[in-house]
């Protein structure tokens, strides 16, 4: 008889629709959209295998990664309303790029208090090599690879074999559970030597935020570059623009900040003209390269940067005026970014505006 799939202690079913369904474990993929060769894959595995997975994938990446983690910091639930019936968003952090082996070693005293925690995801990427590891608050493994085949046999080396009926933690009633709030005897026997405060989300996942210089990132932004594009953007980039100050800068990492700036600017921009400035280089560099770059790879740069450029033409005023570039460039199409000026400024960008005397007729 095939047995029901063990959960994490955060996670707890429904006792109304347990005999509706038997989750067990397994994976399917499917291509992502506008890649010929990347993957998603999603899998559900036994907790018992979570850590063993996520420490054998890390060997795929190799000399340096980026850490993931999801969680729900106290501010989110202080600035709620208290009327709100919606349910908070959790807050996503990146660490820089770093030694994969310097990651593990941090992360690993706080690994099972994520993966039981019913309010926490984490995860392991790297951009240049087109791969990442996330699991998630409910509890399913998400891959991206270009090579699935190898990720394939990399989950069957795990005993977890192809599923044409994918049971996931969506599909039933369940519960998310904070380590803190449960009982002693209800935690694995891993966690049985942490204090209550040990095992609080808030408190453990600040800890790891600062031991891995951790900042904060905007989830507006989705897209997947393979590692072919990405080797063809730094050929370009090293060919065409070998003497510009962001060619050292990963590509992908470019268009997350371009959305960052947009996410900043449309609530209020804190910094001051210099760094507005600063801001839309990023755009000036995204632009470079899509006029420099193939066809297909120039769509596919554009269709990623569209939603955040349509956000920012929106929030753009008095679009008759222009700004001066910090730096000379050369671009065929006209940088609609440097017309106008973003409505809400702070205190900084306002005062510096002044003096430059944007706001004089």
């Amino acid at each position: 008889m095939t047995k029901r799939l063990k959960l994490p202690a955060g996670i707890r079913r429904w006792q109304d629709n347990t005999k509706n369904f038997l989750q067990r474990e397994g994976f399917e993929y499917s291509l992502l959209d506008d890649c010929d060769n990347a993957y998603r894959f999603t899998s559900v595995a036994a907790v018992d295998k979570i850590e063993s997975i996520f420490n054998h994938f890390t060997r795929f990446i190799s000399d340096e990664s980026f850490f993931i983690l999801e969680y729900y910091p106290e501010e989110i639930f202080l600035s709620r309303p208290s009327d709100s019936d919606q349910r908070p968003i959790p807050a996503v952090f990146y660490s820089p790029y770093l030694p994969t082996g310097f990651i593990l070693k941090h992360v690993a005293p706080y690994i099972n208090r994520m993966i039981h925690d019913g309010f926490v995801g984490f995860g392991i990427a790297n951009n240049r090599k087109g791969l990442e590891f996330f699991y998630s608050e409910e509890k399913i493994l998400t891959f991206f690879t270009d090579n699935y085949l190898r990720l394939s046999n990399f989950l069957h080396q795990h005993e977890i074999p192809h599923s044409d009926n994918l049971v996931l933690t969506a599909d039933y009633g369940h519960d998310h559970l904070s380590l803190s709030g449960l009982p002693q005897n209800l935690l694995p026997e891993s966690l049985h030597g942490f204090a209550n405060n040990e095992l609080d989300a808030t408190i453990f996942c600040r800890e790891l935020i600062e031991n891995l210089d951790m900042y904060q990132v905007e989830e507006g932004l989705s897209f997947f570059l393979t590692r072919k594009e990405q080797g063809q953007i730094e050929e370009l980039i090293q060919s065409k623009l070998p003497n510009h100050e962001m060619s050292e800068v990963e590509f992908g990492g470019l268009l997350l900040d371009w959305s960052d700036f947009v996410t900043e600017c449309e609530h209020t921009f804190g910094g001051d003209l210099w760094e507005y400035k600063q801001g839309l280089m990023i755009r000036d560099t995204i632009q470079l390269v899509i006029e420099v770059a193939p066809k297909l790879l120039a769509d596919k740069i554009t269709t990623i940067v569209s939603e955040p450029d349509n956000t920012f033409r929106k929030i753009l005023i008095d679009r008759r005026k222009r700004l001066d570039p910090p730096t000379e460039i050369k671009l065929t199409q006209t940088p609609f970014w440097y017309h106008g000026m973003v409505q809400n400024q702070g205190s900084d960008l306002r005062r510096d505006l002044i003096r430059h005397g944007w706001f004089s007729h």
